[in-house]
């Protein structure tokens, strides 16, 4: 894909790994019409989970990759696949209603959540400002991390083929 802009490339993540466990954590979880606090542990208990980090709201990165996971109905898998990033529940429900989103956003304006799975990205010139780095972490009921991908430049799109055969190779 040719860019109108500098690809930068972000420095090594010490991210949470295949065969680890991933943290747990809980934040709130947003859908079209409301948001609740929702632990990670509760969802894999249900069925395992596609966690999709991605840089705030209203950035070209995160409408494309939620235009992505709509448009390859990832909705019909056997898995819970929810987004993470830094802006607010409002944020989320809006772009949620924008881009069509059939999936659950967790909102979490303090980056903790990146920061226990070691996919900060420091904002250039915004000190103290961070996001997530754009990653995936498919996770099955025991928390156990079964496929990780983190972005290693910026702007970079996870490969959506590897994370639809790992959510196969789950269920």
């Amino acid at each position: 894909m040719a860019w109108d802009f500098e690809v930068v490339e972000f420095p090594p993540a010490d991210h949470v790994a295949e065969g680890e466990c991933a943290p747990d954590f809980e934040r709130p979880l947003v859908n079209d019409e409301y948001w609740e606090d929702a632990a990670l542990s509760d969802l894999v208990a249900e069925r395992p989970v596609v966690l999709l980090f991605h840089p705030m709201d209203g950035s070209f990165p995160a409408t494309y990759v939620w235009k992505q996971v709509r448009e390859r109905e990832w909705r019909d898998y056997d898995a819970t696949v929810v987004g993470v990033s830094i802006s607010t529940p409002y944020a989320h429900k809006d772009l949620i209603e924008e881009v069509g989103i059939d999936h659950k956003l967790f909102a979490d304006p303090g980056n903790g959540v990146a920061e226990q799975f070691g996919v900060v990205n420091d904002l250039d010139g915004m000190a103290g400002v961070s996001e997530p780095r754009p990653a995936a972490f498919v996770v099955d009921g025991d928390r156990t991390v079964r496929y990780a991908w983190v972005a290693g430049e910026w702007p970079e799109f996870p490969p959506y083929d590897e994370i639809e055969a790992a959510i196969e190779d789950l269920v």
